[in-house]
Protein backbone atom coordinates (compact mmCIF):
# COMPACT_ATOMS: atom_id res chain seq x y z
CA UNK A 1 0.00 0.00 0.00
CA UNK A 2 1.03 3.48 -1.30
CA UNK A 3 0.74 6.82 -0.47
CA UNK A 4 0.56 9.68 -2.96
CA UNK A 5 0.19 13.54 -2.63
CA UNK A 6 -1.78 15.61 -4.97
CA UNK A 7 -1.56 19.43 -4.87
CA UNK A 8 -4.12 20.77 -6.41
CA UNK A 9 -4.05 23.95 -4.97
CA UNK A 10 -4.96 27.20 -7.00
CA UNK A 11 -6.80 25.31 -9.44
CA UNK A 12 -10.76 25.78 -10.43
CA UNK A 13 -13.65 23.73 -11.12
CA UNK A 14 -13.27 20.86 -13.35
CA UNK A 15 -9.47 20.72 -12.84
CA UNK A 16 -9.09 18.83 -9.44
CA UNK A 17 -11.53 16.21 -10.15
CA UNK A 18 -10.17 14.93 -13.51
CA UNK A 19 -6.71 15.24 -12.09
CA UNK A 20 -8.08 13.19 -9.14
CA UNK A 21 -9.51 10.56 -11.78
CA UNK A 22 -6.26 10.19 -13.22
CA UNK A 23 -4.43 9.84 -10.40
CA UNK A 24 -6.59 7.02 -9.38
CA UNK A 25 -6.77 5.28 -12.10
CA UNK A 26 -2.90 4.80 -11.63
CA UNK A 27 -3.06 3.57 -8.30
CA UNK A 28 -3.39 -0.39 -7.02
CA UNK A 29 -6.34 -1.39 -4.59
CA UNK A 30 -5.69 -0.33 -1.37
CA UNK A 31 -3.29 2.80 -2.04
CA UNK A 32 -4.25 6.30 -1.15
CA UNK A 33 -4.66 9.59 -2.49
CA UNK A 34 -4.03 12.27 -0.08
CA UNK A 35 -5.80 15.44 -2.82
CA UNK A 36 -5.23 19.20 -1.29
CA UNK A 37 -8.03 21.61 -2.91
CA UNK A 38 -8.61 25.21 -2.66
CA UNK A 39 -11.72 24.76 -5.30
CA UNK A 40 -14.73 25.36 -2.95
CA UNK A 41 -16.75 22.92 -5.54
CA UNK A 42 -14.09 20.25 -5.21
CA UNK A 43 -16.15 19.49 -1.96
CA UNK A 44 -19.12 18.78 -4.42
CA UNK A 45 -17.74 17.08 -7.63
CA UNK A 46 -14.59 14.84 -5.70
CA UNK A 47 -17.49 13.13 -3.71
CA UNK A 48 -19.25 12.22 -7.12
CA UNK A 49 -15.95 11.00 -8.42
CA UNK A 50 -15.55 8.64 -5.73
CA UNK A 51 -19.32 7.25 -5.69
CA UNK A 52 -18.77 6.88 -9.12
CA UNK A 53 -15.77 5.01 -9.33
CA UNK A 54 -16.30 2.96 -6.08
CA UNK A 55 -13.72 4.22 -4.32
CA UNK A 56 -13.69 5.41 -0.71
CA UNK A 57 -12.92 8.84 0.92
CA UNK A 58 -11.05 7.72 3.70
CA UNK A 59 -10.92 11.13 5.66
CA UNK A 60 -12.19 14.88 4.30
CA UNK A 61 -11.30 18.13 6.03
CA UNK A 62 -11.89 21.69 5.24
CA UNK A 63 -10.59 24.72 6.43
CA UNK A 64 -10.38 28.49 5.09
CA UNK A 65 -7.57 27.58 3.51
CA UNK A 66 -7.73 24.20 1.98
CA UNK A 67 -9.96 21.38 1.47
CA UNK A 68 -8.30 17.82 2.28
CA UNK A 69 -9.58 14.59 0.57
CA UNK A 70 -8.19 11.10 2.01
CA UNK A 71 -8.98 8.48 -0.57
CA UNK A 72 -8.28 4.66 -0.66
CA UNK A 73 -8.63 2.97 -4.11
CA UNK A 74 -11.11 0.32 -4.26
CA UNK A 75 -10.51 -2.92 -5.84
CA UNK A 76 -12.31 -4.61 -8.71
CA UNK A 77 -14.60 -3.09 -10.93
CA UNK A 78 -17.05 0.16 -10.22
CA UNK A 79 -20.41 0.30 -9.46
CA UNK A 80 -20.91 2.18 -12.65
CA UNK A 81 -18.87 0.27 -14.94
CA UNK A 82 -20.31 -2.93 -13.00
CA UNK A 83 -23.70 -1.49 -13.57
CA UNK A 84 -23.85 -0.40 -17.21
CA UNK A 85 -21.98 -4.20 -17.74
CA UNK A 86 -25.60 -5.84 -16.15
CA UNK A 87 -27.70 -3.46 -17.95
CA UNK A 88 -26.30 -4.69 -21.28
CA UNK A 89 -26.05 -8.05 -20.44
CA UNK A 90 -29.97 -8.14 -20.23
CA UNK A 91 -30.35 -6.39 -23.61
Amino acid sequence: MTATKLDLTGLKCPLPALKTRKALKALKPGDRLEVHCTDPLSVIDIPNLIRETGDKVEISERTEQQIVFLIEKAGGVSPAVAGASLRNQGS
